[in-house]
């Protein structure tokens, strides 16, 4: 008698309807060719699979430009819908890091014999090489122990197992285990396959949005594609809800980002005596202590991260080259003590006043 009751086909138990799919899922790239921006790494990869010769592999660069979908697409490619499931192997190792994982999961399903090919269900031919793929994704949050465990399993089983590893920091990646892989760097995504590609969403989804709104997304998510995605579908849930519906704004962009928007960093600049295009004018700053407090009570009122304006206060002033070396050296000392301060818990409105009053007496020793 049968314990539990068989899983379907298919895999899940319920069909997601389309419309409460998250489009970064949606329109995650279904085949290598459909990666934006990594034309190196396509290339290279569109001769492993026709030669189904592929070797170790680490993916590595920032967060959304494509490591993951990239690995996924490869393996679809590879093994087609039926084998997947019993040839690639997705472990996210920022949940499942230790030694124990290593040890049990993955060498369990790196010893096991691949299963004889059969027909695929759709009719399609695919490579399906005689070898099972296992995919480790956040590897740099994988302990040392388990990462030099994982090294003699990579070379006992390269016969029949082959090992992915996806992280962010490759330096965070043992240099034994790295030197066993073929590296690939993932860019940032070029700014505009990255348009392109959220104006095809957006055409698609039928997204309404103001002028100017598309290319603030792309400035905003700062080459993350994922990130760009989610905040246009999360505007346009947030609109689309409104009755009657209206355009996404920027300003619902800033808020959804938690991105300060700028004309409030300009005024907290021009009250401590800065002007984003010249430099330091002090007569800008002659509202004193009051004008600055103002604009720092405003920042909570308004909701805005206390960390995240320091962030922009930082980019802002510190680029300008108008600003002689001392005034800049003791900002740049201010915002590094307000943000350790808050780091540490301290007040967010208290810490952010004590920081601009500093910046502002700063800019007076020219």
């Amino acid at each position: 008698m049968a314990t539990f009751a068989p899983r379907p086909v298919g895999g899940s138990t319920m069909a997601l309807d389309p419309k409460n799919q998250p489009w970064v899922e949606k329109y995650r790239p279904k085949t290598i060719d459909d990666v934006s921006s990594q034309e190196h790494t396509v290339a290279i990869l569109r001769k492993a699979l026709t030669s189904t010769n592929l070797p170790h592999m680490l993916f590595y660069g920032p967060p959304g430009t494509g490591k993951t979908s990239t690995i996924l697409a490869l393996a679809r490619q590879l093994f087609g819908p039926d084998l997947f499931r019993a040839r690639v192997l997705e472990l996210n190792a920022s949940d499942e890091r230790g030694i124990s994982v290593v040890r049990e999961k993955i060498k369990t399903f790196a010893r096991e014999t691949p299963r004889h090919v059969g027909t695929s269900s759709d009719g399609k031919t695919y490579p399906a090489p005689p070898f099972k793929l296992i995919i480790l994704d956040e590897a740099d949050s994988m302990t040392q122990d388990a990462q030099s465990a994982l090294r003699r399993i990579m070379e006992t089983y390269s016969r029949i197992t082959r090992f992915c590893l996806v992280c962010n920091y490759v330096t965070r990646i043992i240099e034994p285990l790295a030197s066993r892989c073929s590296k690939f760097r993932f860019r940032p995504l070029a700014h505009d396959s990255t348009q392109a590609r959220i104006q095809m969403i957006a055409n698609n989804e039928g997204v309404q949005a103001e002028d100017g709104v598309l290319p603030l997304i792309l400035q905003l998510a700062g080459g993350d594609l994922r990130k760009a995605i989610t905040y246009l579908q999360t505007a346009q849930r947030l609109h689309g809800a409104l009755d009657p519906p209206t355009p996404i704004s920027a300003l619902s962009i800033h808020e959804i980002s938690g991105v300060v928007p700028d004309d409030l960093i300009t005024h907290i600049l021009s009250v401590m005596g800065v002007d984003k295009d010249q430099g330091i004018d002090l007569v800008l700053a002659n509202g004193g202590f009051e004008a600055i407090r103002t604009a720092v009570k405003r920042v909570g009122r308004e909701g805005w991260s206390a960390g995240q304006v320091l962030e922009q206060i930082h980019d802002a002033l510190i680029p300008l080259p108008t600003i002689p070396a001392l005034p800049k050296s003791l900002a740049a000392m201010a915002i590094a003590e307000c943000d350790k301060g808050l780091c540490e818990g301290g007040d967010e409105e208290l810490q952010l006043l004590e920081c601009c009053l500093r910046i502002k007496e700063a800019m007076s020793k020219q």
